[in-house]
């Protein structure tokens, strides 16, 4: 393709991801500043807050839509579409599936499938997100802004291919976060015009409850490429160098117990002991009680007896 086709396919796929995909280079590792500008400016806007300053309730607001969609991001982007390790309704993983794109991190089948990939690849030299392979910074955003990151490779998701309104989702995944923009927008405005005491308005809650909540979540997911891997505690030998970090669970609502995960990733639980905080697991657990998921899989025997004895033997 020319320099100007090329230009002008990078911008189609801000609005549908299969733009050009006959000629998209997966194995090109290059930034692409043309299609990663919406990214950029995600985070310019978020200056906006200088103008709009800030009040409780937009800070409130932001907090617990980022507390929302990062359960649907750690629940069903990555232990549901990824590790199938619960089993819900059609409707409850679509509904679920549309949270988890208000996050604007792509579609969820996007996203399990370059999960499957990291878990037969973790940390060699085809891991396109190991902060091993191409440091920090690499880990945590640069793969995210090149050709092979914007692919999917449709053989690792082929058990979701049969769902249309998934496909749907996931080929105009910029969809939702922009209707999500545009409704709190609109929450904002006419919150000023019937609660004033609120002191917000339509432009605040923009900033507050989609850009800097946003923004910060995509952080806090990808601190799971650039830190777990890095920074923590082993409890488990496994193949590659991924860690427990209470810190990082805390801020992932459990997605910081990353050796245990590794070490047995079927498991629904990802904190395997008592004392290791897993938000996401007690909101699924919830989740069984209602009817809505069922067919949890537990942490197996041998695994609970594995992480008894790896615990003594450190104690000792």
């Amino acid at each position: 393709m020319t320099r100007v086709q090329n230009w002008l396919t990078n911008i189609l796929r801000w609005f549908d991801s299969s733009a050009g995909s006959d000629h998209l280079n997966v194995s090109s590792r290059s930034f692409n500043m043309i299609r990663v500008l919406p990214f950029i400016a995600l985070h310019l806007a978020c200056l906006l807050v200088i103008v709009t300053g800030t009040s409780p309730f937009a800070v409130g607001f932001a907090i617990a839509f980022f507390a929302v969609r990062m359960f649907a991001i750690t629940g069903f982007y990555h232990r549901y579409f990824a590790h199938k390790t619960f089993k819900t309704s059609r409707v409850a993983q679509f509904l679920f599936g549309v949270l988890g794109a208000s996050a604007a991190q792509r579609g969820p089948l996007w996203w399990a499938a370059h999960h499957r990939h990291h878990h037969q690849h973790s940390d060699d030299e085809k891991d396109l997100h190991s902060p091993h392979q191409g440091g920090f910074w690499w880990a945590h955003v640069g793969w995210f802004t090149c050709d092979a990151g914007f692919a999917m490779d449709e053989r690792r998701v082929k058990d979701w291919l049969k769902y249309p309104e998934l496909k749907f989702l996931n080929r105009f995944d910029s969809l939702v976060p922009a209707l999500a923009a545009v409704a709190i927008y609109g929450l904002g405005e006419l919150l000023a015009a019937t609660a004033p005491q609120l002191g917000t308005n339509g432009l605040q809650m923009l900033v507050w409850g989609f850009f800097i909540s946003t923004v910060v979540l995509f952080h806090a997911t990808v601190s799971i490429n650039s830190l777990s891997h890095v920074w923590g505690k082993r409890r488990f030998e496994t193949s590659d160098d991924s860690r427990n970090n209470f810190w990082l669970a805390l801020i992932t609502l459990g997605e910081g117990w990353h050796n245990n995960h590794h070490r047995w990733p079927q498991s629904v639980r990802q904190g395997f002991r008592w004392y290791e905080i897993d938000v996401t697991w007690y909101g699924l657990w919830l989740l069984s009680k209602l009817g809505i998921i069922w067919d949890m899989n537990p942490i197996p025997k041998h695994i609970q007896e594995e992480t008894q004895q790896l615990d003594k033997m450190r104690r000792k």
